[in-house]
């Protein structure tokens, strides 16, 4: 028996073993693999025709530099957007709602941007600290304030992830339990509740894949900013 909502977000445990493990792992062994063959079925025509639009629009603003990154963003996407479709099913756990995780993967790839940004364009890496024309009085303070903006990118990333889908599967379950009690006291409240309980998670799915988007294409902003 679930005794908070917020239970849904543990990590799960088997013998006391963590199972994060192996929900990090599921998703890859899920997607189809490509073959040799000149003339693939519909999955894997489909899976390519999507990696290949989203790679192409992707990488269309980088300049040719950033174009080593497209491996990288698309697995990246990938990944993500098994994640969070997996933990939309019942019974199972959606490793994008842990903060740690998230954090674990905007850190690195956001770092990577700034140090490839001081290591070929220290000039210009640094100019994004103070924008030309400036008053004199004013270079300290939006020195500062640039500062803590660049810092915090990654923390938006990670947190922006984890509160959408948070709050969406936070929703979702109170919406079902609220549909489960009404279905003895009120049915045709009931039923109305359940056929917006289907609405709403039709939009969480939408929700599942726009935020993988979302999360590679701002890194993909920052690589544009340092290449």
């Amino acid at each position: 028996m679930m005794l908070s909502f917020f239970d849904q977000f543990m990590s799960p445990v088997f013998l006391g073993v963590p199972l994060i493990a192996l929900a990090l792992t599921l998703p890859w062994a899920l997607w189809p693999k490509p073959s040799t063959r000149w003339l693939n079925n519909r999955t894997l025509t489909l899976q390519s025709w999507f990696i290949g639009g989203f790679a192409k629009q992707l990488m269309t603003p980088l300049n040719p530099g950033g174009h080593k990154w497209a491996m990288l963003f698309t697995s990246l996407m990938l990944f993500l957007i098994s994640l969070n479709m997996l933990g939309l099913l019942p019974y199972t756990f959606t490793p994008t709602t842990q903060l740690s995780l998230n954090m674990g993967l905007a850190v690195p790839l956001w770092l990577a941007t700034v140090i490839i940004g001081m290591r070929n364009q220290p000039t210009a890496a640094l100019g994004h600290l103070l924008p030309e024309g400036t008053p004199t009085l004013l270079i300290p303070v939006l020195i500062i304030i640039e500062t803590i903006s660049l810092f915090i990118r990654p923390l938006a990333l990670g947190v922006r992830l984890t509160a959408n889908l948070t709050a969406g599967h936070l929703l979702i379950q109170l919406i079902a339990t609220a549909a489960f009690v009404l279905a003895a006291l009120m049915p045709t409240v009931a039923l109305l509740t359940a056929a917006l309980l289907f609405l709403l998670t039709l939009l969480e799915v939408a929700v599942a894949m726009i935020q993988a988007y979302v999360f590679v294409l701002l890194l993909s902003l920052y690589l544009q900013e340092n290449v």
